[in-house]
Order: structure tokens, then sequence, then C-alpha cells
């Protein structure tokens, strides 16, 4: 059973951890980032966050119920980061298209947190904050709620699903992600037209292109999409099955 969580005013410790750090969740997190970049998830424990911030692993309980919580906040930080470097211009494309890229970058900056995390829910303030942003500007737009929940379904699981996507080809030792790379070469490329017509005839592009994230060419399909439906007055209704 995860333990219960200190209150807020009570959760400073009154004397500094043996490296003569004051905690908070915030140097929690940061510390629990650069593990996660060091040693990956596999690294991240109570023991080993507790013996880099100096302090025993029974003093994360006060600020988190668990490592669960804890990852959580991680994600939490992930998009407060996006959104603190992000500025509205009140056009809403340019808006939302800086949006999604500035959460992509996020979480691209750290490929093992954003592994750890993209996936999750974690009801937190940024994300939060990030999330009534984007309704906002659908529905400042111009979209029915219908069409704007729609459309901030596809834009924030787009977002997230291309950030795990892309960090967990950062996440890879540069060797295993150079073999992969050079798969679109050394194995694409050389396949016959005779049975592959098609690969063969596309192969020196997909050799240019496929090292690269997909996500700004496909956060743009998403705009055009959402651009109809403000074009089309908004649509009243979802459309069926999302």
């Amino acid at each position: 059973m995860a333990k219960k969580v200190v209150p807020e005013a009570e959760r400073r410790r009154r004397r500094p951890t043996r490296t003569g750090t004051v905690l908070s969740e915030g140097i929690i997190v940061d510390t629990a980032l650069r593990m996660l970049r060091e040693h990956g998830s596999g690294g991240l424990t109570a023991r080993r966050l507790g013996a880099a911030l100096g302090a025993d692993p029974s003093t994360l309980y006060r600020y988190f119920a668990g490592m669960d919580d804890l990852t959580r906040a991680i994600g939490d930080e992930l998009m407060g980061r996006a959104l603190a470097g992000w500025r509205p211009t009140g056009d809403w494309r340019t808006d939302l298209r800086s949006l999604g890229l500035a959460v992509h970058a996020s979480y691209l900056a750290h490929p093992q947190a954003a592994v750890l995390t993209a996936s999750r829910v974690t009801g937190r303030p940024r994300e939060i904050a990030v999330d009534e942003t984007i309704l906002g500007i659908l529905r400042g737009a111009g979209l029915s709620d219908p069409a704007a929940v729609h459309a901030y379904h596809a834009f924030i699981d787009q977002s997230l699903a291309f950030a795990a996507l892309d960090a967990g080809s950062l996440a890879l030792t540069d060797e295993a992600r150079a073999v992969d790379e050079e798969m679109w070469q050394s194995t694409y490329a050389l396949l016959p037209a005779e049975t592959h017509p098609h690969i063969a005839a596309t192969a020196h592009l997909l050799a240019r292109r496929m090292p690269h994230s997909a996500y700004p060419a496909v956060l743009e399909m998403l705009l055009d999409h959402v651009a109809t439906r403000i074009g089309g007055g908004g649509g009243g209704e979802e459309t069926p099955h999302g």
C-alpha cells in the first residue's frame, strides 16, 4: 500500500541532507531526471535516488506516495517545461503547431524519462495547464465542444505517441541506433525490383527520410484536418469511433 503523502506545509526537512541540500519536490524530480538520463529507468530506485540526494530513501515518501507518484511528477515536469517555453500568438494554427513541437521537444530532451512517462496521465497542475491551453485554443478557433475534444484527443495523443517513439530511438546506444538507420541502405536499398517493386522505386527516398521524425509532417496533417472542421463551421458532432 502506498504511504500517505505528508502535507505540503510539513514536507520541508528541518535540516539539510548530507550534501547540504534542503529537499523539495523540484530537487527530487530534477535528480530523478538526471538518474534516468545516466542509468535508464532500471536505475531509478528509491535507494539510488536517496543516495544521490544524500538522504535516507524513506525521506522520498514525505514528498511522494511512492515511485509511481514520482513518475507522474516527472511527466508533469516535462509538460511544464514545454509550456514554460511557449508563447501564444493569437493564431490558432501557429499556436497549436508551436505547442505540439514544444511538448515533443521537451520529452525528447529526456528520452529515458519520455519512454517512462509519455503514456501516463499525471493529473498534476502543469499537465492540466497544457490541456486547458490546448482546449482553449481549439474552442477559441470556433470549434464546437465535441469537435474541440475530438481534436484535443488526437493532438495530445499524437504529440505524446511520437515523443515516446522518437525518445525510444534516442534512448538506444549510438551503435544500435546507427545499425537501425543503416538498415535502409544495407537492406531495403538492395531489395530487387522483381520482388519488391515499390520499395525498390523509393529506396533512395526512404533512406533519406526514415531516420528523421515524422512528427512535424503528421502534425501538419492534423492541423489541416482541424482547419477543415473550422472552415466547415466547427462541426456539431464527434466523428464516430473518435
